[in-house]
């Protein structure tokens, strides 16, 4: 085990969960070997996506059962890319608006934008980020940002209503962190250390329970904005790359869990994809008079993706294509749709 990893996880989950981690998810072999004492942008990038993979699979239960027969039968998760849903708008209380809340963490981690795909049909705009050192090993992040300005005049001012009471977890010890990682592409471990649970609490929500009332007005125009008003800027979805996307939909279509019923193939053709439906979680709300009430709304995911090998144009060598595509993006968001 990487000594560098092990510490950084340390920081936010006990060793049994730890153990669990690293048996069951694939750690990529550039992380075979550490140097004692200094932890690099890419060992930080992995504990933080390891980190925020376990946190998923706590909120999911579909999820967690899939990985936990990938387990019983020895098998290994090789996780391909997390999503997380943005608003830009520039009403989001502390937070800065949209991507930008996360750009100023994933650029010093030593990820860089990938591509850009336009979610016309739901208004909003996703972007990939890739890590440099190792792209095709380290997990990609799907941003996306919705776009308050094409919807009504109602609709925009639920938004403001709902983000305005939005903190920054971010605190000025992390941004100098931050500004020091991305100098020196490095970091002391004990720096490292403190650095972790600060970027993990980014995932989170970070306003208040929203209003009933705004909840339902943003719900009858995006069910993306509804899902942000309760979920924040937590992962809305965890992908794992597998062989063969097609076959696996099959196997747990027959075991009864709720997968989505068709595969999305990119244009290209080399990119697969499907999903589990969004498991329901109960989150509390507030009502006219200013009571507090629960109600059942789409939670996160467990998405799964085959991704095939293309060659590159200028050296003809092959590598896996790292691309999305828009129409797969927009047919795998319609996992959390369903209230």
């Amino acid at each position: 085990m990487n000594a560098n990893l092990a510490a950084l996880l340390a920081t936010v989950s006990d060793q049994p969960t730890i153990d669990k981690l690293m048996r069951l998810m694939h750690v990529p072999t550039c992380f075979e070997r550490c140097e004692p004492g200094v932890v690099t942008r890419a060992e930080l990038a992995q504990a933080l996506n390891m980190a925020l993979f376990a946190d998923l699979l706590e909120r999911v239960p579909t999820g967690r059962a899939y990985t936990r027969d990938v387990a019983r039968d020895g098998g290994r998760v090789t996780f391909d890319h997390g999503a997380l849903r943005t608003v830009r708008w520039p009403s989001c209380g502390a937070l800065p608006p949209g991507e930008a809340a996360f750009t100023r963490i994933l650029r010093p981690l030593g990820y860089r934008l990938n591509g850009t795909y336009p979610l016309e049909r739901l208004k909003m705009t996703g972007r990939s980020y890739a890590h440099l050192d190792a792209p095709d090993q380290i997990a990609q992040f799907f941003v996306s940002e919705l776009h308050p300005e094409r919807f009504s005049a109602a609709f925009q001012q639920a938004v403001t209503n709902v983000l305005g009471t939005s903190a920054d977890p971010l605190t000025p010890q992390a941004v100098a962190t931050l500004a020091e990682l991305e100098r020196d592409a490095s970091l002391p471990l004990a720096g490292a250390c403190a650095l972790v649970p600060v970027l993990v609490r980014c995932f989170d929500r970070q306003h208040a329970s929203p209003a009933l009332a705004d909840y339902e007005t943003l719900l009858a125009e995006s069910a993306e904005m509804a899902w942000i008003a309760t979920e924040g800027n937590a992962f809305n979805h965890a992908t794992d790359r597998v062989p063969d996307v097609d076959a696996l939909a099959a196997a747990q279509r027959a075991l009864g869990r709720p997968i989505k019923p068709a595969v999305e193939v990119s244009r290209s053709g080399r990119v697969r994809q499907t999903a589990f439906r969004a498991d329901p979680v109960t989150r509390t709300l507030v009502d006219a008079s200013g009571a507090l009430v629960e109600r059942e709304v789409p939670g996160s995911f467990y998405e799964f993706i085959t991704r095939d090998a293309v060659a590159d144009a200028e050296t003809g060598r092959r590598a896996l294509d790292l691309s999305f595509d828009a129409g797969n993006a927009t047919g795998i968001f319609k996992m959390t749709a369903a209230a």
